[in-house]
């Protein structure tokens, strides 16, 4: 017979926060995606025609990063090991996403936006990677079962 492992405070702290991170890249996937008038007129017609141009390739990179990571946290807060396989596919996404955004139009990317969308994804791989580690060493640990 196993021991059960005591859930540590630390695994809710790190799956609400990132559930609530999450959140937001969620929220932004489905404002843009649903072109909603509200959201989108806080960019320019420019920028709204970047977004709205991205290929289908680009945009299942883009879902497959965000949802990824918003199931990757719920399934932390449930102690389930497929945390790790949901931040991993987030991974995965991400990097797609990554190579559309800045391997094919960084140009076009510095120019309507600057410095900002460089700096804001590299944020965004810290989290990612940092949550993929996490769930990975509690999966370990027999805390994610």
């Amino acid at each position: 017979m196993t021991e059960a492992v005591k859930t540590p405070w630390h695994l809710w702290a790190v799956g609400i926060l990132s559930l609530l991170w999450n959140a937001f890249g969620a929220f932004d996937y489905v404002m843009t995606k649903l072109r909603n008038p509200e959201y989108m007129a806080a960019f320019t017609p420019e920028q709204q025609a970047y977004f709205y141009s991205f290929p289908l390739w680009a945009n299942v990179g883009w879902a497959l990063g965000v949802w990824g990571s918003v199931l990757g946290s719920l399934l932390l807060l449930v102690r389930s090991r497929h945390a790790v396989t949901a931040f991993l596919l987030s991974l995965v996404g991400l990097a797609i996403s990554s190579v559309y955004q800045f391997g094919m139009h960084y140009g076009d990317l510095e120019r309507m936006f600057g410095a900002f969308p460089m700096i804001f994804t590299a944020v965004i791989w810290v989290v990612v990677i940092a949550l993929f580690l996490y769930a990975r060493a509690q999966t370990a640990k027999g805390v994610l079962r």
